[in-house]
């Protein structure tokens, strides 16, 4: 029997896996060429994985929810069976699989059994324990405090089978033959000779244990989507490889306040597109990023990957909450009409869940303007491979010092915050400042009589 191996394909630089949504395919079921077999999805966009042969699915290597590293076997696909037949080899893992099923039900049922207890219980904490569970803290002579302490892993953070026997291995651990209890906190002993013989140390660790979240009858669990759960690992991974360092610079933008006032009537009759002043400030950015180079870079190891091409991702809150960041592609070739029909189109397709994961590939940069929802400043997490993120605040008109030829005046001006965030490994405080002072003097030397 011939078999065609189905693999998860690259789908850019940036995305190294992603999590089964949907299989629209069956065990059994026949594929034609180029059919849809699974959906996937990554932290940026959901897409499609097409069979490129006929044949038949014969293994579903994962199930959904699951992760899927770039390149790994999805799926087992014969090139020269039908739907109606059935190996040998397929008969005897069928049967293999349900008499194990059958064994593990009835080790379940023999515990529940000789353990008496049959039904979910809760302790005086209103904390819901399954059975299993249950049995195995009553057999290690766990109290409900202990019970209480340990996190859970399970839906709505219930302790599961393996929480718990990671505990009970880690309360009752022997070193040099000494049983000790240990904390909750996990972290390692070691042993330190003493004039009185073995002694047990705590050995110091940066892992941070959450605390533990007691839920009530009366509290709610909301389960987190799958975008966020990505978007989660996603950004906590971030601040655990980058060293991350902020810099703030205010920018009077009344020249561009002004500018975009004149156009943007005359813009929309004319093309048909709004002009926000997103793409003002992306030009701005893309035109620094040409003149420091070095901000447009990626980390791979202990190695610095300077990029040929300015793309530059454009932070764009969904209506779920999420984010998705869809990259303007070699923005700083783009004139104003093309760069504000390309911010428009990525945006409005993002809000309708129609990007392509090219959309979202790729990016050297990355832009968040928070200053939509009112914030003054921020901390953006950059987003990684890159080493540098500028969140754009608030405009807000405020009193403030003009500087004149004929003297100092007070006048009423819009300014705005911009919060850059660059990756301190490769990039000193120097090069950070001056990227976001050039982004600062480029916003405040807009021509006001610029034709667009």
């Amino acid at each position: 029997m011939a078999k065609y191996e189905l693999k998860l394909p690259k789908m850019g630089e940036s995305v190294a896996e992603a999590s089964v949504t949907t299989w629209l395919k069956e065990v059994g079921d026949t594929i034609e060429a180029d059919d849809i077999v699974l959906e996937i999805a990554t932290d940026k966009v959901d897409t499609e994985v097409p069979c490129e042969i006929e044949g038949v699915l014969r293994e579903k290597l994962f199930e959904v929810g699951e992760l899927v590293k770039v390149g790994q076997t999805i799926a087992i696909i014969d090139t020269d069976g039908v739907a109606e037949e059935t190996s040998p080899e397929m008969e005897i893992a069928v049967t293999e699989a349900k008499e194990s099923a059958v064994a593990i039900e009835e080790q379940i049922e023999q515990v529940v059994a000789t353990n008496q207890i049959s039904t979910p219980v809760t302790n005086a904490s209103g904390r819901f324990y399954s059975p299993l569970v249950r049995n195995i803290a009553n057999e290690e002579g766990l109290s409900d405090t202990e019970l209480d302490s340990i996190q859970g892993t399970g839906v709505g953070e219930r302790v599961t089978k393996n929480d718990i026997l990671e505990f009970i291995s880690l309360r009752k651990s022997d070193v040099g033959g000494i049983t000790k209890t240990l904390a909750v906190d996990k972290s390692p002993l070691k042993v330190v000779e003493t004039n009185e013989g073995h002694t047990l140390q705590k050995i110091a660790t940066n892992k941070v244990t959450s605390p533990v979240n007691v839920v009530s009858g009366q509290d709610e669990v909301i389960e987190m989507s799958r975008m966020g759960k990505i978007i989660s690992q996603h950004m906590t991974k971030s601040l655990e490889t980058s060293a991350h360092v902020q810099s703030f610079i205010e920018a009077d933008v009344t020249n561009v306040w002004k500018w975009r006032a004149k156009v943007k009537d005359e813009f929309m009759a004319r093309e048909g597109e709004k002009m926000t002043f997103t793409p003002i400030f992306m030009e701005v950015i893309a035109q620094a990023l040409k003149e420091f180079p070095m901000m447009n870079i990626a980390v791979d190891g202990d190695k610095i990957v300077k990029k040929k091409n300015i793309n530059i991702g454009m932070a764009a809150a969904l209506p779920d909450g999420n984010l998705i960041v869809p990259v303007i592609k070699n923005a700083d070739q783009l004139n104003m009409v093309g760069m504000a029909k390309t911010v428009n189109d990525l945006a409005n397709r993002a809000r309708k869940n129609q990007l392509n994961p090219d959309d979202i590939q790729g990016g050297t940069y990355t832009v968040t303007n928070i200053g939509s929802f009112g914030t003054v400043m921020g901390t953006p997490i950059i987003n990684q491979p890159q080493v540098g993120i500028l969140a754009l605040g608030a405009i807000r008109k405020v009193p403030a010092v003009i500087e004149t030829p004929d003297g100092d005046f007070i006048g009423i001006r819009q300014r705005m915050f911009l919060s850059h965030s660059y990756d301190h490994r490769v990039v000193n405080g120097a090069l950070g400042g001056q990227f976001v002072q050039r982004v600062k003097q480029l916003l405040e030397d807009w021509d006001v009589d610029r034709l667009v």
